[in-house]
């Protein structure tokens, strides 16, 4: 078996990412063959599994197929911050505003500023 140098860690990142998404051999094989993929579904499982090597575009068309299937996943629930919990606790909504839980940055805290809230 002849790898390219990126083949193992692309091939490592795709499988990590199909498990943390649950995702199947089947649906993935699907989604990539509607996108021009030419190999089968056991060659594409023996790919993620780490026994068969695929040509660099085959491999980005699969990688295509799992991203345009993950993207289509619910999102997951978010951490909520101070402020969210804070107006939860006061009878709103924490995403009243339909904005995301507010951000680190957006809280005080991150780039260019110092670690707590209101230090800069």
């Amino acid at each position: 078996m002849v790898f390219e140098a990126v083949e193992p860690e692309q091939r490592q990142l795709l499988k990590k990412a199909l498990d943390d998404a649950r995702l199947c051999v089947p649906d993935v094989w699907i989604q990539y063959v509607s996108l021009g993929g030419i190999v089968g579904e056991y060659e594409v499982d023996a790919y993620i599994n780490g026994s068969l090597s695929l040509p660099p575009l085959q491999r980005d068309i699969l990688a295509h197929a799992a991203n345009e299937l993950i993207d289509e996943l619910p999102p997951r629930p978010r951490a909520p911050y101070g402020a969210d919990v804070a107006r939860t606790q006061a009878g709103g909504h924490p995403l009243e505003d339909g904005r995301h839980p507010q951000s680190a940055e957006e809280q005080g805290y991150g780039r260019g500023r110092g670690s707590n809230p209101g230090e800069g």
